[in-house]
């Protein structure tokens, strides 16, 4: 299992971070998103409480599908940029499901087969400079463009994962690790928000072509923000998220 940490009453939304994140690291859009909701923060597989956890990206959805439907409750899902790679698994595989299906800064894929090898000869790069010093790749991973202009990119709280388990995310669940999913958007049968920062544009087309691709898919872009775009404009992105599940 997965470790998870859970607040509130009400229906339940279940939360998947991004890469180097935990579920701490949602901070004032998950106090407004998960109003009177029970909200479920989950640590994905090498992160947090899950850091011993290895799995790829299909094993990974099946992780999160198995804490999001525990004792058998319906379950709304959020993933952001990895967790929304992850998410997008747990919607696609067998067995429950969420009735609503909420992706921020995701992704269907690389389609080109060269691209996708040379994405993940840079992930095993990026594994390498992790497992050398932690310290000095998540200070140039927070410096990097995708957080230009947070206040906060939650340095802090990224410090609480360990080399070895963000090395493995990387190797078994980085982008150039997933086999593309544009062709499987159409068996999405819950509706399905795709979100972006309208700043963060390789993500604001991948979002419109998530959303096309689905059967209930709309999209939507968050003006004044890039790749976090929950954590630059937490009020903004929680309305829209909580119009679409409320709807």
């Amino acid at each position: 299992m997965l470790h998870a940490e859970s607040s509130g009453s009400g229906p339940r939304l279940v939360l998947a971070h991004g890469f180097t994140q935990t579920a701490r690291s949602w901070g004032r859009f998950a106090d407004l998103v998960g109003a009177g909701r029970e909200l479920v923060r989950v640590d994905l597989p090498g992160h947090g409480g899950s850091a011993d956890v290895r799995a790829d990206l299909v094993e990974s959805g099946a992780l999160l599908s198995e804490v999001a439907s525990s004792g058998g409750v319906d379950f709304d899902l959020l993933g952001y940029s990895l967790g929304g790679r992850v998410a997008l698994h747990a919607a696609l595989a067998a067995g429950p499901g969420p009735r609503r299906l909420v992706l921020i800064g995701a992704t269907g894929g690389i389609e080109d087969a060269d691209l996708r090898q040379e994405r993940r000869r840079r992930d095993e790069v990026l594994a390498a400079q992790v497992e050398e010093d932690l310290e000095g790749f998540l200070a140039r991973w927070v410096a990097g463009p995708m957080f230009a202009g947070l206040r906060d990119p939650g340095l802090e709280e990224r410090r609480r994962n360990t080399p070895a388990g963000l090395a493995s995310s990387l190797r078994l669940t980085g982008t150039g690790s997933q086999e593309p999913l544009w062709d499987r958007l159409g068996e999405l049968r819950m509706p399905l928000l795709a979100l972006a920062g309208a700043d963060d544009v390789r993500f604001a087309l991948a979002a419109r072509r998530l959303a096309d691709g689905a059967p209930a898919g709309i999209s939507s872009l968050v003006p004044g923000a890039g790749h976090a775009a929950h954590l630059a404009q937490p009020e903004l992105c929680a309305a829209i998220v909580r119009g679409f599940l409320d709807s």
